[in-house]
């Protein structure tokens, strides 16, 4: 285990929905944090070194036959120990206490007061608001442990051992609904576990920089970038970890934004120093997508391209061993390519489902247990200007999954062109920064239209904006109608084969971001 991972905390995964984001806040805090399986052994838990352990929540029961498997020797061992929901339940049934189903749970907030202001509840104030989530409940705790928070309807809302060495809530402190989770969170980190706060920018590149080394070797590797801060910041690692070893190519695959590879290029090169080519593969890809309208066939179809064109390359450049990506942790779980069980596959992305199987890079992933606001963290320590590193994520894909239906040169023009000036305005109404995700998505319908006196039966169009800080869920931003009536008015005037704009107001969930 790596210095940076010791002393962080281990999260056993129960099916929470919320299981990404208790490992998000627990980083937030500059603490590493891993997701195993509940059946994870104690003998891999301790090899990791962890400072803490927390129990997710879940959908389960813990009589139910559903629920899932674990090493019940893990609650006895010398770990501090959260848990949340479900992981509140196990410790009290494991250690004697009693819980009950009366078919009437707790749903959504809920207040608190605190009986016990140490150690977990360290400076929280004596009421406050929660998120609950949960059907059972303890009607008795263990003996030996005390209640450190009730909610009003009476309901043990947490609870510890003597020395609160083990700790639990029956609320879910990682949302943001829960007004004091940071601080409940912060406490149990620090005043519980004793973490160490070393997972910071700094020392996750000082460790890539010498794990890729390791992994490399003398050998060669190709980079494939499209422009997008993930990829960006995988070229600068490899830059800085092996140099000349380490070739970016961006494969131009038509679906790109307007001028976006050649921008790219031109970024990469003069600003960052980087050694890149850019190979022009748009006709194979288009004539392998024509006629396909199934947004899972396209992904399949574009990786396995992608991988297909990068080894033929690869021959030209010199024979590269390594392939190296910019994936992501959201990427990664959204596959469904889970460490555990209980991932449901939401879409493939392009570099992690649809990687063909005989494959014959070794790949190289760097950023693969990150969430995107920490890749941009690692951006700025890599010294990236700010405009690549604040540019708004662009799916592998490209516009291939936001043109609905059959793709055509013309529909990608059309796309092209209504997304430049989408872009645009944001820049021109000073929105872009404010923004996490935004892009418009053609849609095979054609609606009438009045221009100029005459009839028109012409494309519809929409357009998407998000805010968030990782990808993993998203609320819709409002967008000033000011803006919007700008945005649909220019594009309609100047786009030709687009007579009518909508605006997707859509959270994540139960959306994706995309639409395909």
């Amino acid at each position: 285990m790596n210095k940076i991972h010791s002393n962080g905390i281990v999260i056993l995964d129960f099916g929470s929905q919320y299981t990404q984001l208790i490992a998000r806040r627990v980083r937030e805090q500059n603490v590493f944090s891993e997701i195993l399986p509940p059946e994870t052994s104690l003998e891999t838990i301790i090899s990791r070194n962890p400072a803490g352990l927390i129990l997710s929540g879940g959908p389960s029961s813990i009589f139910g036959d559903e629920a899932p498997e674990f090493d019940e020797s893990i609650l006895n061992a010398e770990i501090p120990i959260l848990g949340i929901c479900y992981g509140l339940q196990l410790l009290a049934h494991h250690h004697g206490g009693s819980v009950e189903s009366t078919g009437q749970g707790e749903y959504g907030f809920a207040t608190i007061s605190v009986d016990d202001d140490t150690k977990l509840f360290s400076k929280i104030p004596k009421e406050s608001q929660v998120w609950m989530s949960h059907m059972d409940r303890v009607s008795r705790i263990p003996d030996g442990w005390n209640v450190l928070a009730h909610s009003s309807n009476g309901i043990v809302a947490a609870m510890a051992n003597h020395d609160q060495t083990r700790v639990a809530t029956q609320f879910h402190p990682e949302v943001a609904h829960t007004k004091e989770g940071q601080s409940i969170l912060r406490n149990f980190l620090f005043n519980i576990a004793t973490c160490a706060p070393t997972w910071t920018a700094g020392n996750f590149i000082d460790e890539q920089v010498d794990l890729i080394r390791k992994q490399v070797g003398d050998g060669k590797v190709l980079c494939g970038v499209s422009g997008g801060v993930d990829s960006t910041v995988v070229a600068a690692l490899l830059h800085k970890a092996i140099g000349s070893q380490s070739t970016a190519v961006l494969i131009d695959h038509g679906l790109l934004r307007k001028n976006e590879a050649r921008d790219c290029v031109r970024a990469l090169k003069s600003g960052l120093g980087v050694n890149i080519n850019m190979f022009d593969e748009s006709d194979i890809f288009l004539s392998k997508l024509k006629g396909v309208t199934d947004p899972e066939k396209k992904r399949k179809i574009i990786g396995n391209q992608f991988i297909y064109s990068f080894d033929r390359i690869s021959a030209e450049l010199g024979e590269m061993k390594f392939l190296a990506q910019g994936t992501l942790y959201p990427d990664v779980v959204e596959s469904g390519v889970s460490k555990g069980k209980t991932a449901h596959m939401i879409k493939s992305h392009h570099n992690v489902g649809g990687l063909p199987d005989d494959m014959t890079f070794e790949l190289v992933e760097p950023l693969r247990e990150l969430f995107k606001d920490e890749v941009r963290n690692v951006g700025r320590a890599l010294g990236l200007p700010e405009s690549l590193i604040e540019r708004h994520p662009f799916p592998g894909p490209g516009l291939a999954v936001r043109i609905m239906g059959d793709i055509t040169k013309e529909r990608i023009q059309i796309l092209q062109e209504a997304d430049q000036v989408y872009m645009d305005i944001l820049h021109e109404d000073g929105l872009y920064n404010e923004i996490w995700q935004a892009f418009a998505v053609l849609i095979p319908v054609k609606t009438v239209g009045v221009m100029g006196d005459q009839r028109t039966y012409e494309s519809l169009l929409g357009i998407r904006a998000v805010t968030s800080t990782d990808g993993m869920t998203a609320d819709w931003y409002r967008m000033p109608a000011d803006t919007l009536s700008k945005i649909s008015n220019r594009i309609v005037n100047s786009v030709r084969g687009i007579n009518r704009v909508v605006y997707d107001i859509t959270s994540k969930p139960p959306g994706t971001i995309e639409w395909e």
